[in-house]
């Protein structure tokens, strides 16, 4: 069998180009934007582990393999019958499974006396008899003994025995029988797999007399490492994508032939194949061999190992055809996609600090209160259209802005200033909401806030703007009860004051960065609604 390394190059420049780094996309959906009329749809974000092994799943799919599912859980005895004299060494690395035994518990007379003091205590009517009460609960410790009662169906059988609340139990078992309490796990002789290759030969062995050859599979999934500590490159879990070819004709080149079928699709282009000092007891001598692939933006990297599995090795489970197998982390292989310098960071990132881009803030600021019917927003126009047409009006002065039904009312709707020597929009009035290097600033259209203008991220929201919405908002709901309303948005100090919300989340990454908000300034909007005839 032979895999065309130009095919899979060919493939990535077209149905893979540019998967690993679309990021975010804000996506029109004309349904939901209904529904959410004030942003648009930012599209859901695959975690960068999982999306690098849906790729792998469907790259090795299109290229014949079969996926598998193998074994998880390890006998100790298996890995000394694949690794050999190996095999401590490998066994100081992996976790055994453990777990709490079952007591043996008894009941004296004294602790069946304390039970009832403690039943009688809640229920002052119980009835049944102490000797009744250690009976039946000698009987489900012993079932509890025998296995036929889980552990996590232990509280409830007592419960329903002596016919008391499950709460009542745990107490009981808590402060009577501390040999729950002081359980303590032991070992068993089954471990967690280090190695894909664990699975590998319990699966081959079970299966190559009964399908036809050449055997293809592959399979992603955990493996499990007791690491002293994790660090930027490793961890005690990890995924390894990795496949096997099963037949009389597989030879090592078929190792070279999938590697570079199965990079190509990634971007990579050169390939170098070295030999992998560390030899494995379960490769045969020489064979061990490690992929370095050469991408366009990396560089040389050391992604991949494959091998033939040793005639002995595969012999220990009765398997009569040359075995490669090919392991490829994919932690490594995502770290290189997304061009990240920590695995921690990248496979868990709720555990780090999060970085916010100037446009994901701005991207969070909204409204308070907006107006909710068509109406409503027509009258958010038409005060910003009048406040920006008579802006310079001196006061006292009065606008009519609106006119028609609202909230089921007719409606008149004036922006204006009843202050002698005040104009009808104060000086902050038309300012706009950008995020620069962190912070939240609210600024004027001059010289002195071009850099601002030009090069922070726009959060699409003037001072003006929520303030027509904050009015609009106010007034839909008092014509709605049938009732005037004034609305006056004075000096900004703080985002409400400008009708604005920041998400507590956007302000608690503002504060740890050391940034700040600053809207303050003077807007000086008055927007009056009254109800006509």
């Amino acid at each position: 069998m032979r895999f065309d390394p130009e095919f899979w190059k060919e493939l990535s420049r077209t149905d893979f180009e540019g998967a690993w780094h679309r990021g975010p996309e804000v996506l029109s959906r004309p349904s939901l934007a209904a529904t959410y009329p004030r942003k648009g749809f930012r599209r859901a974000a695959p975690h960068p582990i999982a999306e690098t092994i849906q790729r792998l799943r469907e790259v090795y799919l299109s290229m014949g393999f079969d996926e598998a599912r193998v074994p998880l859980m390890i006998e100790e005895a298996d890995v000394y019958r694949q690794f050999g004299p190996e095999a401590s060494a490998v066994l100081d690395r992996v976790f055994y499974l453990g777990g709490l035994p079952r007591p043996n518990v008894g009941i004296s007379d004294r602790q069946a006396e304390e039970i009832m003091g403690i039943i009688r205590a809640e229920n002052d009517s119980y009835a049944v008899p102490p000797e009744e009460v250690k009976e039946k609960l000698q009987q489900t410790f012993h079932a509890y003994k025998k296995a036929t009662i889980d552990g996590d169906e232990l509280s409830h059988e007592i419960a329903a025995d002596l016919g008391i609340d499950d709460a009542l139990v745990v107490h009981i078992l808590d402060s009577i029988f501390p040999e729950f309490r002081d359980l303590a796990p032991e070992s068993s002789r089954t471990t967690l797999r280090s190695h894909m290759t664990s699975g590998w030969f319990l699966s081959l062995g079970a299966m190559w007399e009964h399908y036809p050859r050449p055997i293809c599979l592959f399979s992603i999934d955990r493996c499990f490492r007791r690491e002293q500590e994790e660090g930027p490159t490793r961890l005690m879990t990890y995924h390894s994508a990795s496949c096997v070819l099963a037949g009389e004709e597989i030879t090592i080149e078929d190792g070279k032939a999938v590697s570079e079928a199965l990079l190509s699709a990634f971007g990579f282009e050169d390939f170098e194949f070295r030999p992998d000092e560390k030899r494995s007891k379960y490769y045969i001598p020489d064979t061990q061999t490690e992929v370095y692939a050469r991408h366009p933006e990396i560089g040389w990297v050391e992604v991949a190992t494959f091998g033939m599995y040793s005639p002995s090795a595969l012999g220990e489970y009765g398997i009569g055809v040359p075995v490669m197998n090919l392991g490829l982390g994919v932690e490594r292989l995502a770290m290189i996609l997304y061009q990240a310098d920590d695995v921690r960071k990248l496979t868990h990132p709720q555990f780090f600090p999060r970085t916010l881009t100037d446009r994901e803030i701005a991207a969070a600021i909204t409204l308070r209160e907006e107006a909710q019917s068509p109406e409503g927003r027509a009258l958010v126009e038409a005060i910003m259209a009048t406040a920006t047409a008579n802006a310079a009006a001196e006061g006292p002065c009065s606008f009519l802005a609106f006119e028609g039904e609202v909230g089921g009312r007719r409606l008149r709707v004036f922006v204006e200033e009843p202050e002698e020597n005040s104009r009808l929009c104060g000086p902050a009035t038309f300012n706009e909401v950008f995020v620069q290097d962190g912070r939240v600033l609210g600024v004027p259209d001059t010289e002195k806030f071009a850099d601002v203008r030009a090069n922070g991220a726009p959060t699409g929201i003037s001072y003006l703007m929520a303030a027509a919405n904050l009015a609009a908002a106010r007034i839909e709901e008092a014509a709605r009860c049938g009732e005037a309303a004034s609305v006056q948005v004075k000096m900004a100090k703080t985002p409400s004051d400008v009708n604005l919300r920041i998400p507590d989340w956007t302000m608690r990454y503002i504060t740890d960065n050391k940034r700040k908000v600053d809207v303050r300034g003077p807007v000086f909007l008055t927007v009056r609604g009254e109800i006509g005839e």
